[in-house]
């Protein structure tokens, strides 16, 4: 029987992804997904998994899951509530002409379903909408390798029939995206006791290896950095751009957030402001390791952790969704 055609443009939002439970039982299948993909750990899987498998899923699971445990909100996790609200404003701002679905890349609900989805409701064409604004081959390339996957099937399965996917690309630089992070700045520092005395503009950090053999990640964090401080205004010592979230033995992007930390009040900087605009919305790397260990990272410098200031992503801020519609409408021309 033929599948009726719908005259809906199904829209993707492809997100990193979140356990299902701040739980051991709950990480270990996770981590293991995540930690399994070649885009982010591109090490030899003979060399890898047992080292993964032996090693890590038996001990890092249950340090994750008391980490996730601080940040848990009722309805789940942080990233999946805010993600799964501001999938709800972009379908109820671009109307009955899309279908808007999150698609998580690691856990649920997975691009996989999201895909198969849209493919059960008639859509054939759909556009895709990575929520990283900076491309890297371990975010935007594997969430493309998921939609690719789900769209094409297994060799097994020979699908006779896949839809039209278009990707969004990289919006590091797209006035709406920097115009949405300037008012949310603009916002949260006139709301504050003290105006900060330094910005620090954190991003997620990669092996610098992956730089050296064409990642663009690091230019683009940069571009958004100095379009974003332009912005606001900002002098050359009015903030600072460093990365977070460096593991393993491998030299990452520097400066290292947590170092940068560690020594502010040694700089005589006494009310630093700290925002991740690579994150767009709230998650462990946000509010766990900004929040609350960036703070614990500031006093141990020797800072007052009453003055740190820890700004929250943009998450449903109105000019956030203005932004990722704008972008739809944009790459949805004549598709």
């Amino acid at each position: 029987m033929t599948q009726p055609v719908s005259s809906k443009i199904g829209v993707v939002i492809g997100q990193l992804g979140t356990p299902d439970a701040p739980t051991a039982q709950a990480l270990r299948p996770y981590l293991r997904q995540f930690l399994s993909d070649r885009r982010v750990i591109d090490y030899s899987p003979v060399l890898w998994q047992p080292l993964l498998r032996g090693i890590i899923l038996r001990t890092r699971p249950k340090k994750s899951a008391k980490l996730y445990a601080r940040i848990w909100l009722e309805g789940g996790s942080p990233l999946l509530v805010y993600s799964q609200r501001l999938t709800n404003a972009v379908q109820a701002q671009l109307g009955d002409r899309f279908r808007v679905i999150l698609g998580m890349r690691y856990g649920n609900p997975s691009i996989a379903h999201a895909v198969a989805t849209l493919e059960t409701e008639g859509i054939d064409r759909m556009v895709v909408l990575p929520m990283f604004p900076q491309f890297s081959c371990t975010t935007t390339a594997s969430i493309y390798d998921a939609v690719y996957g789900a769209v094409m099937g297994k060799l097994a399965d020979r699908k006779r029939f896949m839809p039209v996917v278009r990707f969004i690309p990289p919006y590091y630089d797209h006035p709406a995206y920097i115009h949405a992070l300037k008012n949310h700045l603009t916002e949260q520092i006139a709301q504050a006791d003290h105006p900060p005395d330094k910005v620090i503009i954190s991003f997620h950090g990669i092996p610098n290896r992956y730089i050296r053999t064409g990642d663009p990640y690091r230019a683009h964090c940069e571009h958004t950095a100095q379009l974003l401080a332009g912005a606001m205004n900002w002098g050359a010592d009015d903030w600072i751009l460093s990365f977070q979230s460096q593991f393993g033995p491998e030299k990452w992007l520097e400066p290292y957030t947590d170092k940068v930390l560690e020594g502010l009040h040694h700089a005589g900087i006494e009310h630093p402001m700290i925002f991740s605009p690579g994150f767009v919305t709230d998650c462990l790397e946000t509010l766990d390791e900004l929040g609350n260990e960036g703070r614990a990272q500031f006093a141990e410098g020797g800072g007052n952790p009453d003055n740190f200031r820890f700004i929250s992503c943009l998450n449903e801020n109105p000019d956030w969704i203005t932004a990722m519609v704008c972008l739809i409408n944009e790459h949805t021309s004549g598709l």
